[in-house]
């Protein structure tokens, strides 16, 4: 990572030296009582050179939030990405990229195949109900998958 210029993580991160799609942590905090926070750059696409659509990164937000609960304990929060590349993951606790990686796999791998109704997709649920995509969902999650098995689990960045 280049000098610290920013407050941001990954406004400091090199998009041109990355290749996606990777798991990278992008921070580690540690609160007043001892609890540790990490974050972590989910990335799908390369950035600047490809990116999700709306309703495909909409879709795959809320079935991977929804399904990761299930597979681990402590997520925080799982958030797109406003440059449409991927998402920011927080979890309470330390865990390393390749544990992420094997987590949000089980997850991509049942999207990848997904045929059942996207969960909170009402107008009393979604602030954007109808902007969703699930067969780009799918293709991104499928995608996401291959080339992580592909690169392995080791290589991330």
């Amino acid at each position: 990572m280049a000098e610290k210029k920013y407050n941001v993580d990954s406004f400091n991160l090199d998009h041109t030296k990355v290749t996606a799609p990777f798991v990278r942590q992008a921070g580690k905090k540690v609160g007043p009582k001892g609890d540790i926070v990490t974050k972590f750059d989910i990335r799908f696409c390369q950035p600047n050179k490809e990116f999700m659509t709306t309703g495909a990164i909409h879709t795959l937000e809320h079935l991977m939030a929804e399904y990761i609960r299930d597979e681990m304990q402590g997520v925080i929060d799982l958030s797109p990405m406003g440059c449409r590349t991927g998402f920011y993951f927080t979890v309470f606790g330390e865990y390393s990229e390749e544990e992420i990686a094997e987590h949000l796999m089980r997850v991509l791998e049942k999207v990848a195949v997904w045929d059942k109704p996207i969960p909170a997709t009402t107008e009393q649920e979604c602030g954007n109900y109808r902007d969703h995509d699930l067969e780009g969902a799918k293709h991104y999650a499928k995608m996401w998958c291959d080339q992580i098995k592909s690169k392995g689990y080791s290589a991330f960045i």
